[in-house]
């Protein structure tokens, strides 16, 4: 395994987490003061900037590090150098990626050791993302992990787990990221964790999204760089890594892994969205601290050497992939998928796991596994990490979202998608809506949301008037991707699944009993196909017969008294070409 200490220098740039022989991580305090003597040392490759405030009122700050001074997205465009986003402590117990990080930089910028990577590529870090988190330190954060001796917390100063956030944004850290993104818009993601679970010989696993979700031309480059070039030489430097290993069954490792279930909500996930490749890097836990730092100092560094060596390549994939995006809405049989499903083909995968013992547990009465990390055991397993599509849908040319929904369109305009707002009202609009029925949510809150799991989703041709100030989203953007995630209601992270429209299944106006016992025999001498329905649901669903107001609500439900309430109407709106065009005259 490579060293990386900084060199003979005047003054000593020994980090703190060094210093300490990787037995602690530093404050943020010191964190900042680290990075900020690196930007006095060597102007015109390391600058700060806060792009940020945390809830507590810390300020987030970003490094951007570049060769020759290309400090602004412009510049880097200008120069064709591709935009590398390097981000740690979206969990800040897990914590390798900031002391790795100034290590690194450090070695770049002052040591001289590699000056070169920077020359083809920029890097934007973000030390810390959880700011606050970090700061909520205790040797007691992470049960599962070997050092450093205190850490910082899962989720941010209100409880929120960042690495939950990014579609839908609640929390002021992720808003913030969110302007970060849209500035730099950068052409690949890093994000660096630690991983919990199973023990295994591995320093590290990693994980990219499966081709499915990503464009053609991203996933060509992905698997280039990540199984051609970079994982042959990273191991050639003395480490051992693997693909994400998501086991089946915690209690047996040779049951074999199986994709995670990554989705907007990720980091990996949304990048996905935006069309750019991201990495996911997870430190065996187990491992000592001073090896999970070295680990991805040395994955990183070389990334960063392989993307220097042809960063055309980059910038072509991601041209590409937005581009095809925004060509997307010419094509009628396109089909954009909301949702993932395994497939059912395992591949082979070679385990360099640890031998093993099971035995029954007095306490839990389930199987406790322990291993034996003297004893290496290689397993032949199945790797189910592959997806295939399930629900896709053909984009619409355009989404309408009437100018009421304001939480809807505060959500567009976090994630930068572009919307056209008109400014009086509009009549006899065509267009396609959603209703849906029967909606299940779930019995726990996640993420301060209670989530919408199920529901039944019929399409309907709807002629509508739309308010001033009602926004038209085209489809025909780079970031097309996102708003259909937003907006569908059938996408595993729609705004709609995490519980911000609930309020579209509540009926206001009832019927007292009284009422309803008249109105249900009136309907029933009117219509014989109700009766014959309303006596079926009788004898086919006996919780159904046993509940006096569902029987008498199924005939309001029945009725214009229920129906003129559209409950269960989903406001965003559908328009194909042709229906766009017309509104374009309105």
């Amino acid at each position: 395994m490579s060293t990386h200490a900084a060199g003979p220098h005047d003054t000593d740039w020994t980090t703190p987490a060094e210093a300490s022989e990787f037995r602690t991580t530093p404050s943020y305090t010191q964190t900042l003061a680290y990075l900020q003597r690196l930007q006095q040392a060597a102007p015109n490759t390391i600058k700060l900037e806060n792009f940020g405030i945390t809830p507590q009122g810390h300020p987030m700050t970003v490094v951007i590090a570049s060769k020759d001074g290309t400090f602004t997205p412009d510049a880097a465009r200008a120069a064709h150098k591709p935009i590398v986003l390097l981000q740690a402590g979206i969990h800040p117990g897990e914590i390798e990626g900031k002391d790795a990080g100034l290590m690194l930089l450090r070695d770049i910028a002052v040591a001289g050791k590699y000056p070169h990577l920077l020359d083809h590529v920029v890097l934007v870090y973000i030390p810390v993302f959880s700011v606050d988190g970090h700061e909520y330190t205790s040797p007691y954060n992470r049960i599962n992990q070997n050092g450093p001796e205190s850490m910082g917390f899962r989720g941010q100063s209100q409880y929120l787990n960042l690495n939950r956030d990014y579609i839908k944004a609640d929390a002021p850290e992720m808003l913030a990221w969110l302007k970060l993104w849209q500035t730099w818009l950068p052409d690949f993601l890093i994000d660096v964790h630690t991983t919990d679970g199973a023990d295994y010989q591995y320093d590290l696993t990693w994980y990219t999204e499966d081709p499915h979700k990503l464009d053609p031309t991203v996933a060509q480059w992905q698997h280039t760089l990540m199984v051609e070039q970079a994982m042959p030489a990273y191991e050639k430097l003395g480490h051992s890594a693997s693909i994400y290993l998501e086991f089946k069954d915690g209690r047996d490792p040779r049951k074999g892994i199986q994709n995670f279930g990554s989705g907007p909500r990720f980091s990996t996930g949304y990048a996905a969205l935006q069309n750019r490749p991201a990495l996911l890097i997870e430190t065996h836990m187990l491992k000592t601290y001073a090896v999970r730092v070295h680990a991805v100092y040395d994955l990183v560094r070389v990334l960063l050497d392989d993307i220097n060596r042809n960063p055309a390549a980059l910038l072509a994939a991601t041209s590409q992939a937005d581009a095809h995006t925004i060509a997307r809405v010419d094509n009628a049989h396109a089909q954009e998928p909301l949702t993932f499903k395994l497939d059912p083909t395992p591949a082979p995968y070679e385990l360099k796991g640890y031998a093993f013992t099971q035995t029954h547990s007095d306490i839990s009465n389930d199987t406790w596994i322990q291993y034996d990390p003297s004893k290496p055991v290689t397993y032949r397993i199945d790797n189910r990490n592959g997806l295939l599509p399930d629900i896709s849908i053909t984009p619409p040319a355009a989404y309408i979202v009437p100018g009421e929904w304001k939480t809807i369109i505060d959500k567009l305009d976090a994630h930068g998608i572009a919307y056209r707002r008109i400014g009086h009202p509009m009549k006899e609009v065509d267009a396609t809506a959603y209703q849906l029925d029967e909606p299940k949510w779930a019995e726990a809150p996640f993420e301060g949301h209670l989530m919408l799991q199920s529901f039944n989703l019929h399409a309907h041709p709807i002629e509508v008037t739309l308010p001033a100030g009602s926004v038209i989203v085209p489809m025909n953007q780079r970031a097309a991707n996102v708003a259909i995630q937003l907006l569908e209601p059938q996408a595993s992270d729609s705004l709609l699944r995490w519980g911000y429209l609930n309020a579209i299944f509540e009926a206001k106006e009832f019927g007292e009993p009284r009422v309803l016992e008249k109105l249900a025999r009136e309907m029933m001498a009117k219509n014989p196909k109700l009766k014959a329905e309303f006596e079926q649901n009788l004898h086919d669903n006996p919780a159904f017969a046993a509940n006096s107001r569902a029987r008498l609500n199924f005939f309001f439900m029945h009725s214009p008294w229920y129906t003129v309430q559209r409950v269960g109407a989903y406001p965003v709106l559908r328009v194909d070409a042709a229906q766009l065009a017309n509104i374009a005259t309105k």
